[in-house]
C-alpha cells in the first residue's frame, strides 16, 4: 500500500487561519475534561472529520480514551496499540472511511495515540493529522502537569500514599535529544516504596541517577524522595558528581537519618561519548554494545550507599569510560533480577540480560523494550493484579547515539 504522506499534495479545504488561531490559544486555558471537543472543532477547521485522544495508563498495558463513555484498547492486540508500540502511523478502514492512527509524542515520550476519521485521505490530510498530533501532545502534557483528571484517567487501580508522594517526585518516564535518549520503569506501579530514578538533559549533558531506599514504607519513600530532591538542587546549582552525591550524604544524615539509599548517578557528554559514574552501593550499570553485554565494563569497588555520612569518604570515587555510538547503558535495583515464579526460581541477571538483547536486535525501540521487559518480569511472578510484588523492580537505559553532520 503506498504511503499516503508520499502521495502528491493536495489542497484540501481551505483553512480558517484566524479560527485556527483562536482554537489554539483556547488550547491554552481549555479544561481537560472539554480537551476531546476542541481536539474535534480543529479537525473539522483542518477538513477531517473527527479524532479520538487516546492515552496510555500507567503501565502502559491500555490506551484509555478521554471520552469516558469509550472502552480502552490493548497496547498489544489492538491498530492504535500498534501506533503507540512502533510510534508510526497505522490507516485502517471503518467502512465509512478511513481511521489514521498517529502516535502522540511529546519530545521523546509516548503519550498516546490520536485516532482521526476522515472520508478520504491524502498528502494534505496525513500532514494535518500529524500536526493536530503534534498540537494535542503539547497540549496534553501542560494540562497533565496539573490535572487530577487526566492522572485519574490513566489509572487502573488506587493509588498507594507512599507511590503517591514519590511519583509526584518523578520526571517523565522517557526524555532525549538528537544525541541520546533515556527511559525508565517503575513496577509495582500503584504501591511502590523505595526506588525512583531521574533524568535530565542540560545542553549536551544527559544526567541519569536510580535509587534504591532501605524498606518499603512511606520512610523509605521519603528516604529516596528527599535523596532525589537533593540531587536536582545540587545539580541544578553546578555541582560536579562527586559534589553532588556528597550534598546527598549530607542532606539524608540531616533530615533523614538512620535511613539510607544505594544508588548510581550518571553524567554522559553527548558531544563525546564520555560517560562518569559514581556507584553507591548498588548493583554495576550493564554495558551492552553490539548487541552483547560487554561483562564487568561497568563495574567498580564497593563505596557505601547514600545517607551514611560517616561511612562515606570526603570525596566520592569517579568512574570514567567512553561510549561508542549506539551503546545501551543499563542502570537497574536488585528488584528487578530477584523476582521470583510460582516455584522460587529467580528471573535473574542473564534472563534480564538476555530479553535486553533479543528486544533490541529485533529493532525495538529503547521505551518499548522496558516496556515489555516490565511486563515479562511481571508476568514471570504470576502477578496478573500486579500488586504483590516482593519488591520494587525499576530499570534505567539510556542510549547514546550521536548525529554526525
Amino acid at each position: 500500500m503506498p504511503d499516503p504522506s508520499q502521495a502528491r499534495a493536495d489542497p484540501g479545504p481551505a483553512v480558517d487561519e484566524s479560527r485556527l488561531e483562536e482554537l489554539i490559544t483556547e488550547a491554552q486555558s481549555v479544561l481537560p475534561v472539554d480537551l476531546s471537543a476542541l481536539a474535534n472543532r480543529c479537525a473539522s477547521l483542518l477538513g477531517l472529520k473527527s479524532v479520538l485522544i487516546y492515552l496510555v495508563d500507567l503501565q502502559q498495558w491500555l490506551l484509555v480514551p478521554l471520552d469516558e463513555s469509550l472502552e480502552p484498547l490493548p497496547v498489544d492486540a489492538s491498530q492504535a496499540g500498534w501506533a503507540y508500540r512502533t510510534v508510526s502511523l497505522r490507516v485502517t478502514d471503518d467502512g465509512d472511511g478511513v481511521v489514521v492512527w498517529v502516535p502522540l509524542i511529546d519530545g521523546a515520550e509516548r503519550l498516546g495515540v490520536l485516532a482521526v476519521r476522515t472520508a478520504t485521505l491524502d498528502g494534505s490530510r496525513m500532514r494535518r493529522s500529524r500536526m493536530l498530533a503534534d498540537l494535542l501532545a503539547m497540549v496534553v502534557t501542560s494540562k497533565r502537569a496539573y490535572s487530577d483528571w487526566i492522572a485519574a484517567r490513566t489509572r487502573t487501580a488506587t493509588m498507594q500514599l507512599p507511590a503517591e508522594m514519590l511519583r509526584a517526585f518523578l520526571p517523565p518516564r522517557t526524555i532525549g535529544s538528537k544525541q541520546c535518549v533515556s527511559t525508565a520503569v517503575l513496577e509495582p506501579a500503584y504501591d511502590v516504596g523505595g526506588d525512583a530514578f531521574d533524568h535530565a538533559v542540560v545542553k549536551q549533558v544527559l544526567h541519569t541517577m536510580i535509587l534504591d531506599g532501605m524498606g518499603h514504607d512511606l520512610a523509605s519513600g521519603l528516604t529516596t524522595s528527599v535523596a532525589m530532591a537533593g540531587a536536582r538542587n545540587a545539580r541544578r546549582s553546578g555541582a560536579d558528581l562527586p559534589d553532588l552525591v556528597g550534598s546527598v550524604d549530607r542532606t539524608l544524615a540531616q533530615w533523614m537519618p538512620d535511613h539510607f539509599c544505594t544508588g548510581v548517578v550518571c553524567r554522559l557528554d553527548t558531544g563525546t561519548g564520555e560517560l562518569r559514574w559514581i556507584n553507591c552501593g548498588h548493583p554495576p550499570p550493564l554495558l551492552i554494545r553490539a548487541e552483547r553485554v560487554l561483562d564487568g565494563a561497568l563495574d567498580s569497588p564497593p563505596q557505601p550507599p547514600i545517607g551514611l555520612y560517616e561511612l562515606a569518604p570526603a570525596a566520592r570515587q569517579v568512574h570514567e569510560t567512553t561510549l561508542e555510538p549506539g551503546d545501551r547503558v543499563l542502570l537497574y535495583t536488585d528488584g528487578v533480577v530477584d523476582a521470583r515464579d510460582a516455584n522460587g526460581v529467580e528471573f535473574g541477571l542473564d534472563r534480564f540480560t538476555d530479553f535486553i538483547i533479543r528486544a533490541s536486535a529485533a529493532g525495538q525501540l529503547p521505551a518499548e523494550v522496558l516496556r515489555l521487559l516490565i511486563h515479562a518480569i511481571l508476568d514471570y511472578q504470576h502477578d496478573y493484579q500486579h500488586d504483590d510484588m516482593r519488591d520494587d523492580a525499576t530499570i534505567l537505559l539510556f542510549e547514546w547515539h550521536p548525529q554526525h553532520p
